[in-house]
């Protein structure tokens, strides 16, 4: 059995290892909530390397990972956050309709760290639910409104690099590019170049 506290593991091949091995892909599933970071992080490495190869054998652990947006502990939120996001490519029941006001509490909560994650991932669940974008798409644009924590203005930078992958897919194009606009006097300047980018290459 590999040692999950291994620092530089072949996580690649430890994810197709596991695919295989019902004993390892345990292991792997106990540590993504691991205290111990190495553990944690090698885990959830794996874990995305299965969701985005081999997302039909993780659908069934779906529960699983949505059970810890509720975490209290923001890395296990930020892990779920990701795999969740990958396996709505396969997501054949639906499951992600069920969890969106789950999901999108988390931008609507105060912790940056897993607010912004939630709308850079954005881009990824839009292009897999098409049905979703336009709904997305708003959800994006009201960080102002929904985000409760200090770092709205940081969060919004992470919004429109979302904004801009949606972008050649969206309907509401004149809609994205007037907010995009509007966030160029941004108080974060990270939110104001982002803001520069999506309109140069936009």
């Amino acid at each position: 059995m590999p040692n999950l506290n291994e620092k530089n593991m072949d996580v690649g091949g430890l994810a197709r290892e596991a695919v295989n091995d019902k004993e390892l892909f345990q292991e792997l599933k106990e540590g993504v909530r691991s205290k111990d970071n190495t553990i944690r992080q090698n885990s959830f490495k794996a874990m995305q390397i299965i969701a985005e190869e081999d997302p039909d054998f993780l659908y069934s652990e779906w529960d699983y990972f949505q059970e810890m947006l509720q975490s209290p502990n923001n890395y296990h939120k930020y892990i779920a956050i990701y795999i969740l996001s990958s396996l709505t490519r396969i997501d054949k029941d639906n499951k992600f309709e069920e969890a969106f006001d789950e999901y999108y509490g988390v931008l609507a909560g105060d912790k940056a760290m897993t607010a912004s994650h939630v709308a850079l991932n954005s881009s990824v669940i839009a292009h897999n639910k098409p049905k979703l974008r336009s709904r997305i798409v708003d959800i994006l644009m009201s960080i102002d409104d929904i985000h409760q924590g200090k770092q709205k203005e940081l969060i919004k930078a992470y919004a429109i690099e979302a904004l801009g992958k949606i972008y050649p897919e969206a309907e509401d194009k004149e809609l994205i590019e007037n907010y995009v606009k509007s966030q160029g006097d941004s108080k974060s300047p990270k939110t104001r170049n982002m803001a520069k980018c999506f309109l140069e290459r936009c």
